[in-house]
């Protein structure tokens, strides 16, 4: 399929290939969207200064291409992005940090609620316990007693999630998992293994799923 650049330029939609947020939207010229293949990163052309830009030249926060899909009209394109840092001129995280409520108002949404789940917050404070101790901390009591201890409660804790689900009992599968997901976030910070690392290796494994009819061509592995 060919991109369709009769008009010059095509919008850009990026996403964070970990988190799905939207980053940003820009447009690209041809020159833009080879050099994005060519270099892996994204490039744009500013309709105001008419000019190429690299995201992140002058910033720092550069976004690395994961996967780049084509609309079926190839006149769009869908860039899946691994952040170096903010998309936005302002700081956010992403572009599309205000909202419109039902009464036409718009609203500034906290960072911390419009682009974090509460793994992402669980798993920073269990990192941050690695880093700084804190009194009758339990996470402490982990870390300090090391893998061995660490990895028992793992093991445990799956036990206890497959008998929660022979019990038919959803709560109680909701508090099993939950104590798995947190001591197994323990696992990873004592091995230094981050949360993006799973999400990348998850990602990396959905890549891989052949195209059923109608998906969107895409270009896979960079």
């Amino acid at each position: 399929m060919n991109l369709d650049f009769s008009k010059g330029l095509i919008p850009a939609v990026i996403v964070d290939d970990h988190t799905n947020d939207v980053l940003m939207v820009a447009y690209m010229n041809e020159v833009a969207y080879r050099k994005t293949i060519e270099t892996g990163q994204t490039w744009f052309y500013s309709r105001s200064r008419q000019k190429l830009w690299n995201k992140g030249a002058s910033s720092g926060n550069y976004q690395t291409v994961k996967n780049i899909y084509i609309d079926c009209d190839g006149d769009t394109l869908l860039i899946r992005v691994d952040p170096q840092g903010p998309a936005c001129h302002t700081g956010n995280k992403t572009c599309f940090f205000h909202q419109l409520t039902r009464d036409g108002d718009i609203i500034q949404l906290e960072e911390s609620t419009a682009h974090t789940s509460v793994f992402d917050n669980v798993m920073a404070e269990v990192e941050e316990r690695k880093k700084v101790r804190v009194e009758n901390s339990y996470t402490n009591y982990l870390f300090d007693k090391g893998i061995d201890k660490i990895g028992k409660k793992v093991i445990e804790e799956a036990g206890e999630v497959v008998i929660a689900a022979k019990n038919k009992d959803k709560q109680e599968i909701i508090n099993e998992l939950s104590d798995l997901l947190y001591h197994s976030f323990v696992l990873m910070a004592d091995q230094n293994v981050s949360l993006d690392d799973i999400k990348s290796e998850l990602n990396r494994r959905f890549s891989k799923k052949g195209n059923s009819k109608g998906d969107r061509p895409h270009i896979k592995n960079w």
